[in-house]
């Protein structure tokens, strides 16, 4: 018959003993698969360690990297910020530029139509050098000058040649349409010195004043009705 085999048990045994002259020295016994199995779990608590600090570098590192991204993005967005500020800037000093060119323009404009609209009211006198003059007190209202010889009958404001009419009383008459409601006659015997259909600034001779027509017969109309030219005219001096 075959002998039966025993397992053999190993232990390992662990001596503790001490630098004292009294000391005892003192044995453990431990068995091997304890000792493989203490081994064993501790290099698990070593791996973990290293793990988690593996873990935690990498977190470090990964959190360093996103606040260099996040300073980065800071860093544009103020850049691009500034950049905004500054069109911005530049925008607003050319509103300011159109809006004082518009203005100007405006201003300018204004005073063009306040020259235009003023050229063309009959303010002026219409006649060179001096001169007396009555009201007529009957029909249509009428100023009548009387000037001396070498002066000239002029054309009161800017308009234009609306007519010209034999007169029955003064000889001859002149129409001038200013386009703005007014119309300026001129009654005089003279030689007519402008055609129908002609543009005239103030100050064009219409008529010269000779020994036999120093008198001008003058009359205005607003809007097709008969005002009195004095109060219109604007006489200085």
């Amino acid at each position: 018959m075959r002998r039966q085999r025993h397992k053999r048990k190993t232990s390992q045994v662990v001596i503790v003993t001490s630098d004292a002259a009294d000391a005892v020295t003192k044995q453990f016994r431990i068995r091997t698969s304890v000792v493989r199995a203490l081994t064993l779990l501790l290099c698990a608590a070593l791996g973990a360690l290293i793990g988690v600090l593996i873990v935690a570098e990498d977190i470090r590192r990964e959190g360093g990297f996103q606040t260099a991204q996040q300073r980065e993005t800071i860093t544009r967005l103020e850049t691009e910020n500034l950049t905004l500020q500054r069109q911005v800037e530049e925008l607003n000093a050319t509103i300011q530029i159109l809006s004082d060119t518009v203005a100007a323009k405006t201003e300018s404009e204004s005073e063009l139509s306040q020259q235009i609209e003023s050229q063309h009211t009959p303010t002026e006198f219409p006649l060179t050098g001096s001169a007396t003059w009555e009201e007529v007190a009957e029909g249509d209202p009428m100023c009548v000058f009387t000037s001396s010889e070498g002066a000239m009958v002029v054309a009161t404001a800017d308009g234009t040649v609306e007519a010209v009419n034999d007169d029955p009383e003064y000889g001859h008459n002149v129409w001038i349409d200013h386009g703005n409601g007014y119309v300026t006659i001129y009654r005089n015997s003279g030689e007519v010195k402008v055609k129908q259909g002609e543009s005239v600034k103030q100050g064009t001779t219409l008529f010269l004043i000779g020994e036999e027509n120093s008198t001008l017969g003058y009359q205005m109309m607003k809007d097709g009705a008969y005002v009195a030219p004095m109060d219109v005219l604007v006489i200085s001096g």
